[in-house]
């Protein structure tokens, strides 16, 4: 439905290595980046695989925490995106397993980002 979605962040740099870091696993990475001042501290940057799908960038951060959930093709790719996030300075919102709430092969784990955005990878396959 969604064909890419952005907001500020509070720390640029910070950010942007957060999000390489832990959305690598995924196969995401930085496919396109503009920087919009001599610092390297005013810019945007988009990951993806092949184009990009997700934006940060400098501005005015959202007042309220946000909810993203990026598809992970296995369930090893969402412990491997949980071990990266949590390396690259996230915290942790739910280990990975299931959640047979939602239904029985969901499985998630949460990470809050440097600005406390709940950061979800996620699978929806049986192992």
């Amino acid at each position: 439905m969604l064909d890419h979605i952005g907001f500020a962040v509070s720390d640029f740099a910070r950010s942007k290595a957060f999000y390489t870091q832990a959305l690598a696993p995924l196969g995401y990475r930085v496919v396109m980046e503009m920087i919009l001042s001599e610092d390297g501290e005013d810019g945007y940057a988009g990951f993806g695989a092949e184009r990009p799908h997700f934006w940060i960038g400098t501005g005015k951060p959202p007042q309220s925490r946000m909810h993203i959930a990026f598809a992970a093709k296995t369930r090893a790719e969402v412990r491997a995106f949980y071990e990266a996030a949590l390396a690259a300075g996230g915290v942790d919102n739910g280990a990975p397993g299931l959640r047979p709430h939602y239904h029985e092969n969901y499985y998630g784990a949460f990470i809050l980002d440097p600005d406390g955005h709940n950061i979800e990878a996620v699978n929806h396959l049986p192992e």
